[in-house]
């Protein structure tokens, strides 16, 4: 007789444990949901420091949302606090700041690298009665039903669930198979990410430099580091890429200064071609989008993981009411609750760091000075600071519970 494999059932299945789908995946677990999270990488063996050498600026509403839900004692631990920033365009002298006095309301927010993200979420949620983690494994059919959708793994296994969510980032698969079709911008630029170490003390102050070739950010990280995203066209990033370790801390320190002493890089470096995509729909039949899979921004002011993160906020709350009043989590009602709240946000947001790239990466004489006249106007408006540092903190609109810092 043949052996027959035991059908799991699950209220949600996220595609992509990567860390928007890992917090998810906690967010819903803690308020009852049975949630299954599938990744084609093995994630435990994805936990080491070569992996992902970014970082991460977690504004100051998803931070209280993370604290909400239990998550940030594990994956704050080593998080630096951002006390000020300082944006300067090129070499001039006129710059804007922003200081977390001027608000009293706590840090501008946080810097975490990310390795120590995806270990604290990893930790949290392998041995969560609610999670079941397929790793590695991928998905290789879906068929909706009425109220429910029949998934089966490339491993054999099957799965029964009221909802499917991609989190796979911006190449997701299941987009495609949704036949959602995504927007693409090409900035023609190479993000290069490292830590470095220097000799003086960052104080916890962020710096934006933005020249014609590309923004350069100083992002301040505990003892004395901090992680550099430096942007040049993909000719240059490559030649910069391949430099060895003396000739590429001469070229960082062109760029960097010497405000904080002799800079130098800790070794591993990567790169990133930079692209802005916007997928025309978030959802499809019991499935929906989440993270980059339906918005990748620029990194010019690291907003993409609070995008993300302001996604999880939105679409935890009104799947977890759903679920309390047992309704169907995959129906087109709940789904449109969350597009609702999450779209316009999103476009608004991807389209002015898109306006920003393009008005800071031009050596247009004219533009030049209109720019450096409007950072000078800014520094000398505090109402007008207060109102960027309030978007940047992500405290403005209609805010989910969680990014008040209300339990659901």
């Amino acid at each position: 007789m043949a052996k027959t494999t035991k059908t799991l059932k699950s209220d949600v299945l996220i595609s992509g444990a990567g860390v928007v789908g890992m917090t998810l995946a906690y967010s819903l677990a803690s308020q009852g949901l049975q949630v299954t999270l599938v990744d084609t990488l093995d994630v435990k063996k994805s936990l080491n420091d070569e992996f992902d050498g970014r970082s991460y600026a977690i504004s100051y509403a998803p931070y209280v949302m993370l604290k909400t839900i239990g998550l940030w004692d594990k994956i704050g631990i080593e998080a630096q606090p951002i006390n000020e920033i300082h944006v300067t365009d090129g070499d001039s002298p006129i710059f804007l700041h922003f200081d977390k006095e001027e608000l009293g309301e706590g840090p501008l927010g946080q810097m975490v690298e990310v390795r120590h993200i995806r270990a604290g979420l990893y930790d949290a949620i392998k041995d969560h009665k609610n999670i079941t983690l397929i790793s590695p494994d991928s998905i290789a059919a879906v068929e909706n039903f009425s109220g429910q959708t029949h998934v089966k793994f490339e491993s054999g296994k099957t799965l029964q669930a009221s909802l499917v969510i991609g989190a796979e980032g911006r190449g997701s698969t299941l987009r495609a198979q949704n036949d959602i079709k995504v927007r693409v911008w090409d900035y023609k630029q190479t993000g290069i990410v490292t830590t470095v170490e220097h000799e003086l003390d960052h104080q916890g102050i962020a710096h934006e430099k933005f020249f014609a070739s590309g923004p350069f950010a100083i992002l301040p990280l505990k003892d004395n580091r901090s992680s550099i995203v430096w942007c040049e066209p993909p000719d240059r990033a490559k030649t910069i890429m391949a430099l060895n370790e003396r000739s590429f801390n001469a070229e960082l320190t062109k760029k960097f200064g010497t405000f904080l002493g002799e800079v130098k890089s800790l070794g591993q470096r990567w790169s990133y071609p930079l692209t802005m995509q916007l997928a025309d729909q978030y959802t499809a039949e019991r499935f929906c989008l989440i993270g980059d899979a339906v918005h990748g921004i620029h990194p010019i002011a690291g907003q993409g993981f609070n995008l993300g993160l302001r996604d999880i906020a939105a679409l935890s709350e009104v799947l977890v009411d759903a679920h309390r009043l047992g309704g169907d989590l995959g129906s087109e009602l709940v789904l449109e609750r969350y597009v609702h709240w999450r779209r316009t946000d999103n476009n608004i947001l991807a389209l002015g760091m898109d306006g920003l790239t393009r008005l800071f990466s031009n050596d247009n004489a004219a533009i030049t000075i209109a720019r450096r006249a409007g950072l000078a106007a800014v520094e000398e408006m505090p109402v007008v600071k207060k109102f960027f540092m309030k978007h940047a903190r992500g405290t403005v609109g209609k805010l989910p519970k969680l990014l008040k810092g209300e339990p659901l």
